[in-house]
């Protein structure tokens, strides 16, 4: 079998090539994609391909599928912490690649199916619609304000909207209020659309819909961990989950001194937020998230008091996932177990 390491690039790649059977490596650099296209193509044999994962790169895997090859995707920080050169060049990130392949030592990832990245593609496109109403919405609100019209949230409603339309403005003010309301109900329009194909979606889904029982998880936030998280029997315990969120403390110990700093941040940004957002309704449902939310606040602050509900909320919903219950199971369980790793937590 071939081996490839393959340094991808969105115009092109680098890429190291071992023969088995002639023992030897020759690099190539090929222009995406017609190079690339026929180069795989006019290989003899099926071949094992690695890559760092990045973006910009769905078509070639495609094509490497379509082709028989074997893609493996490895994990970007744990590939540099491998390399020791000074030098840092494409063909020497092909060459390390290759070298990892054939020792073993490839740091391979979790890659989720095209289907999966074709729903993550319908969360991403309602939070940028939900993040422009919201822009849109502190535009109006900034109007308001400016004629002495104080009604916060209850300006989105009918009288709220009857008196906003109502304002004495200028013409050019006037006419940027015409236009942000037109954008304002498009957006409202085009939100509760993609609002009912996640409620689809997550209700076609077993493990979402289960996750959907905990107080505070919505369709959004229950299908954004399924396709984040994956398979949850690739996470040993709950700790790791949460590392893999970046949820937990980021820790620089030495000498026998520990020091824990803030949250290192190195999980998907979009789950961290939905999150937080949804550990904020859960703590006003649930007794035990709500007593360890209270108990923060007052010792610590809010924020890392949402941060720690967040986290509580994570460690629930894969255990949810891993055991296979719903909300009261995973309660009856907490009840019936004070050393359950979920109640140490809350």
């Amino acid at each position: 079998m071939l081996i490839i390491g393959c340094d991808f690039h969105p115009g092109f790649q680098q890429v190291a090539i071992f023969d088995n059977q002639t023992k030897t490596v020759r690099f190539m650099r090929l222009k995406h994609p017609e190079e690339a296209a026929a180069f795989y193509r006019a290989l003899p044999e099926p071949a094992r391909v690695g890559m760092e994962a990045g973006g910009h790169s769905q078509w070639f895997e495609r094509l490497l599928a379509e082709l028989g090859h074997e893609l493996w995707v490895g994990d970007p920080a744990q590939i540099r912490a491998a390399y020791v050169r000074k030098q840092k060049t494409d063909r020497h990130d092909a060459g390390h690649l290759l070298e990892l392949l054939r020792q073993e030592r490839f740091p391979r990832v979790w890659v989720p199916s095209a289907e999966e990245r074709d729903l993550r593609q319908l969360l991403i496109h309602r939070h940028s619609r939900v993040r422009m109403r919201t822009q849109v919405k502190n535009q109006l609100q900034a109007l308001a304000l400016n004629q002495a019209v104080q009604r916060q949230h209850r300006l989105w409603t009918a009288a709220g909207r009857a008196r906003l339309e109502s304002l004495p403005l200028l013409p050019y003010a006037a006419a940027r209020r015409t236009a942000l309301l037109s954008t304002l109900d498009q957006l409202d329009q085009e939100v509760a659309a993609l609002d009912r194909q996640v409620a689809a979606a997550a209700a076609a889904r077993a493990d979402a819909a289960r996750l959907m029982t905990h107080p505070g998880v919505g369709p959004v936030t229950a299908l954004a961990t399924v396709l984040t998280l994956g398979p949850v029997t690739r996470f040993r315990r709950a700790k790791h989950v949460a590392s893999y969120v970046g949820l937990v403390p980021g820790e620089h110990s030495s000498g026998g001194k520990q020091r824990l700093g803030h949250i290192h941040k190195q999980g998907s940004p979009f789950l961290r937020f939905l999150l937080v957002e949804a550990a904020q309704t859960a703590v006003r449902q649930d007794a035990a998230m709500k007593r360890q939310y209270v108990r923060l606040s007052l010792r610590r602050q809010r924020a890392i008091a949402k941060v720690a509900a967040a986290r509580t909320l994570l460690v629930r919903m894969y255990c949810m996932l891993r055991r296979e219950c719903d909300y009261p199971a995973l309660v009856a369980r907490m009840q019936a177990s004070p050393s359950h790793p979920v109640t140490r937590s809350a």
